[in-house]
């Protein structure tokens, strides 16, 4: 018997997963990577310089470095790439899943991204949601930035300890969460409530944000999935902040503290 194309295509999926690395750069994220026990490194390469700085990382991953001169740096990184002489390729981290993750503590906060593809946007809600407890932060896989060397950069570290998980489908994730109590926000410059307003009385449930991309937002699927749509109370539009910022504001406005 044949094999339906989505298993098949499921299948692909898994095996291109298992052999896809990420080229990892600068001493801060490579640093934070050799030091987490979770993450399977493959290849550092350093200058003498870096090796010094990183000594303590590298020992403690026990891992053993290329070192290389710094006018010719070996790793395939892109030319623009701020690397400070360290490089290491890894895989990708594996969180587990969405439900699993989720769960997180009393009253969890989730940070869901609609189709937000820049990484330098991405690691920036990383150290966010870091900063301010989140249990995760969830992208699609076909349609949000993927782990790369200039996310991490940007997370400077987070990465490392904060949840990113990449799901197939945006709305069944939506639903995964609204069916484990979760209340679901989609943020819209024109929404007519305020994020507090919204969660007024409810601070004890668990609440997912969801953002879309500048410019675009959220899309209509989107829209018709979440539970309410919201603003972030201002005195300037939504539109005009920065879909970091606005992710920021937004888990700092629905914290279960009030």
């Amino acid at each position: 018997m044949k094999k339906p194309k989505w298993v098949v295509q499921k299948e692909q999926d898994k095996k291109a997963q298992g052999r896809e690395t990420v080229w990892l750069f600068g001493l801060h994220a490579v640093r934070d990577a050799l030091m987490n026990p979770a993450r399977e490194k493959l290849r550092l390469v350093v200058t003498l310089n870096a090796q010094n700085k990183l000594a303590e990382a590298i020992e403690s991953a026990g891992v053993t470095p290329d070192v290389v001169d710094s006018r010719k740096f070996a790793a395939p990184l892109d030319p623009g790439s701020v690397h400070q002489g360290a490089a290491l390729e890894v895989k990708p981290l594996d969180w587990g899943r969405l439900e699993d993750v989720c769960i997180g503590p009393v009253s969890p906060r989730v940070v869901m991204l609609d189709r937000v593809t820049d990484p330098h946007n991405v690691g920036a809600i990383l150290r966010s949601a870091e900063v301010l407890g989140a249990s995760a932060v969830v992208g699609t896989r076909h349609h949000s930035a993927p782990e790369t060397g200039a996310l991490a950069k940007t997370a400077s570290g987070a990465l490392e300890r904060q949840p990113y998980i990449r799901v197939r489908n945006l709305a069944d994730a939506i639903k995964a969460l609204q069916d484990m109590g979760y209340l679901v926000l989609g943020l819209d410059g024109e929404a007519t409530q305020t994020i507090e307003a919204a969660i007024e009385g409810k601070r004890d449930r668990p609440v997912a944000l969801v953002l879309g991309a500048e410019g675009p937002g959220l899309r209509e699927k989107t829209k018709e999935t979440v539970d309410a749509l919201v603003r972030i109370d201002a005195a300037g539009q939504f539109g005009s902040l920065n879909v970091s910022n606005a992710a920021a504001l937004a888990l700092y406005a629905s914290r279960a503290s009030g």
